[in-house]
């Protein structure tokens, strides 16, 4: 199995910055792509942002020139830092692993951190 676990977090004037991390733990041998998704209250759950093994990433608009994602694989983590913080940004933020290869050469699919809170006041 595969655990994720976020942090980072907070609360933060509009205009600041905050720095999300996810470490991924478990069976894992490697991990493609990671991901970022937030759910503002009555709101459906969205994509904020990916990144591939390869480097590559994938931001959704409205978060573009603000907000980067990055990742260390020695460590299994995925960062989000995000600056120009919005009261729109406001939203428990979900780390997300949609594909692990383990050790043993196995596929498991769709991981899910537990949501850390980023509250942005005006």
């Amino acid at each position: 199995q595969v655990q994720l676990v976020e942090s980072g977090g907070g609360l933060v004037q509009a205009g600041g910055s905050l720095r999300l991390s996810c470490a991924a733990s478990g069976s894992i041998f490697s991990i493609n792509a990671m991901a970022w998704y937030r759910q503002a209250p009555g709101k459906q759950r969205e994509f904020v942002a990916s990144i591939t093994s390869d480097g590559s990433t994938n931001y959704k608009d409205s978060v573009k020139g603000r907000f980067t994602i990055s990742r260390d694989d020695a460590r299994n983590t995925v960062y989000l830092q995000m600056d120009s913080l919005k009261p729109e940004d406001t939203a428990v933020y979900y780390c997300n692993v949609p594909e692990v290869v383990t050790p043993l050469n196995k596929r498991l699919y769709d991981y899910w951190g537990q949501g850390t809170q980023v509250t942005v006041s005006s």
